[in-house]
């Protein structure tokens, strides 16, 4: 019996994938013995009712028993039973090639967290990937991920990848399900982890029954994971978008009608473009809300410039910013007030009228809106307090 410490641990998750399983236990035992790695299989079993446990212990892997259902689930349960230094992961299906991992430990050996299989370049075979994943969903997701969170990875969701166990155990993941291939990768690049790419090729699944895979469901849980994972993209850059043209619009009707594509947009639009700069705001504000309380949960690293600006931003200030809104809202409210007098409080013209108390209530809007926003972050900044208080503790920074 080896003494040697375990370098390289192979990680299939498994569901009823008896027809493929054997075959991916023995390419991969036979890699590490070709090259005289020091090193396991571990078969992550997320439930299988075909025997696929039975197969890869008499194989020689080990089975590890994941009861909660999910492929992030079983992953995580993979690599929280895994013993090597390293973990290479891939599909039980035999659509990948466990017998060609070198590239993968060579890279990790150099000193890289993370090693991601590329399809793109590595070649996918006829067959392999639909049409549906290869020239749209994979494309797309993946330029969306670089574009989000400036990655240079190509391929985000290749299920062949090898990364440091304890790179990974530092990064707090926590999807289930096959979102967890995008986590991995951005988690990875927000905590400024060393990350690779090396070519690698897709081959048919081995299985003849349907994947477990579903393309519109997944497609979404990765979408979704990419869009929480980015309050700039889901809430910022939007929300500054929309206030922009908002106040925009009011500016320019503020004085009159405005022609426009043979037509004419009065204070209906007015009332549109003011709801614009509310909703602008308030979307705004939930990008920081968001990131704060990301940080706070740890689901990403600390951000010392953003909790500077922060805390710039104090309750005090935001009181005084929110009040002078009031206060402009109400002095404009007044004036229009003013004005109706003059009729004796008679009939007015709605549509001069209106460019007075659209501008007054959007701004009262804003004042209240600014007040409640910096208590809410006052309380949120707190818990940022306690928390780097506790980190710098258990640092000796104090």
């Amino acid at each position: 019996m080896s003494v040697d410490p375990v370098e390289l641990t192979v990680l299939i998750p498994c569901l009823d994938e008896a027809e493929t399983i054997g075959t991916c236990v023995e390419k991969a035992m036979g890699f590490m013995k070709k090259y005289g790695i020091a090193g396991e299989v571990v078969v992550a079993d997320n439930g299988s009712t075909d025997g696929s446990q039975a197969i890869a212990s008499e194989l020689g892997a080990r089975v590890a028993a994941v009861k909660e259902r999910g492929y992030g689930s079983a992953l995580m349960g993979g690599i929280n039973q895994s013993k090597g230094k390293y973990i290479i992961m891939g599909d039980a299906d035999d659509s990948y090639d466990f017998t060609n991992l070198g590239p993968f430990i060579e890279k990790l050996r150099e000193g890289y967290d993370l090693v991601m299989g590329n399809r793109l370049t590595g070649g996918i075979k006829k067959g392999a990937m639909p049409p549906l994943h290869r020239y749209i969903g994979n494309p797309v997701l993946s330029g969306i991920g670089r574009l989000f969170f400036k990655s240079s990875v190509r391929d985000f969701h290749c299920g062949l990848r090898g990364f440091r166990k304890d790179a990974i155990d530092r990064i707090n993941l926590q999807t289930t399900g096959m979102e967890f291939a995008s986590e991995m990768v951005v988690k990875a690049i927000l905590f400024n982890l060393k990350v690779t790419e090396v070519p690698t090729n897709l081959s048919p699944a081995g299985r003849t029954r349907a994947p477990h895979l579903r393309s519109f469901r997944d497609g979404w849980r990765h979408l979704r994971f990419l869009l929480i994972f980015s309050p700039k993209w889901l809430f910022l850059y939007p929300g500054i978008f929309l206030a922009i043209t908002g106040i925009l619009l009011n500016l320019l009707l503020i004085h009159g009608p405005l022609p426009f594509l043979g037509a004419y947009i009065d204070i209906h639009t007015m009332l549109y473009s003011s709801t614009f700069i509310v909703i602008g705001v308030q979307s705004a504000a939930f990008a920081f809300f968001s990131k704060i309380f990301a940080i706070n949960a740890g689901l990403i690293p600390d951000n010392d410039r953003f909790i500077q600006g922060i805390k710039f931003f104090t309750l005090e200030k935001g009181i005084m910013l929110g009040l002078i809104l009031i206060i402009i809202g109400l002095a404009m409210s007044v004036y229009a007030l003013s004005l109706w007098e003059k009729t004796a409080f008679g009939a007015l013209n709605p549509a001069a009228m209106m460019r007075i108390t659209i501008p007054a209530v959007t701004i009262l809007t804003l004042g209240v809106q600014v007040i409640i926003s910096s208590f809410y972050l006052s309380i949120l900044g707190l818990k940022s307090d306690k928390n780097k208080a506790v980190k710098d503790k258990a640092y000796g920074k104090d």
